[in-house]
């Protein structure tokens, strides 16, 4: 099924959330927070298999690429996920839901992310472009447009291991993980992830407010406490 075609208005009603604590410092590193923790999709498939995965090369290659912009990053982002198991031999099974930087600067962004079973993120912007590839699990993503200070979704998509996805820059979007499982997807952003100035639109009301890192930590934390307490 192409992500284009899925239109489910009414995926999800609740909202959890992922972010990371405190100052994160800029350039090449790889700290794991697990515990502190626009445009319509299209896909590109990875069309060619690496034989290793090397986390400081890709990022070096995600930042010549983005001298071309997010096509070529996304490029590279799909030759990366096309061998999944290569990814999860590079940055480690994972073992709660949480995020790892992988580079930060002004320019760039690159996390790994893993979702907890069934965790919800809440509406919310980037300011800056987005790439997602998924090299486990799955992720459910709605697109919502703005609608005076609410949104209002406007079409779905569901994206497995080796899709990648584009968003745009104005592009608005929550996210589930809708299995019962960790999901493992690297996100590229196209400049300073943790900047101020994002939004984020209430669960219930769809109503904007200020990005809150404190309550999505919160939820995050949450998150892995129910599948724990599951498993």
């Amino acid at each position: 099924m192409n992500a284009r075609d899925v239109t489910r208005r009414d995926f999800m009603k609740t909202a959890g959330a992922i972010t990371v604590a405190g100052s994160v410092p800029m350039g090449l590193v790889k700290v794991t927070f697990a515990s502190d923790p626009g445009a319509a999709p299209t896909r590109t498939e990875g069309t060619r298999v690496s034989n290793h995965f090397d986390v400081e090369g890709f990022v070096e290659d995600v930042q010549r690429a983005n001298a071309e912009g997010q096509r070529a990053v996304g490029e590279v982002l799909a030759r990366a996920i096309s061998n999944p198991s290569q990814v999860l031999a590079a940055l480690g099974e994972p073992t709660e839901a949480g995020v790892q930087v992988l580079h930060r600067s002004a320019e760039l962004t690159v996390l790994n992310v893993i979702w907890a079973p069934l965790m919800v993120l809440l509406p919310h912007n980037h300011n800056m472009w987005a790439s997602i590839g998924i090299y486990g699990g799955r992720e459910d993503n709605i697109f919502w447009k703005r609608d005076g200070a609410a949104v209002e979704a406007v079409r779905a998509a569901s994206l497995k291991e080796k899709e990648v996805f584009p968003l745009g820059k104005d592009g608005i979007h929550s996210v589930i993980n809708p299995i019962d499982r960790l999901t493992g997807a690297i996100h590229i952003y196209g400049g300073d992830f943790f900047a101020p100035g994002r939004s984020e639109w209430d669960a219930e009301t769809l109503t904007e407010r200020p990005f809150d890192i404190e309550g999505l930590q919160g939820r995050f934390k949450a998150a892995n406490a129910r599948a724990r307490f599951k498993g």
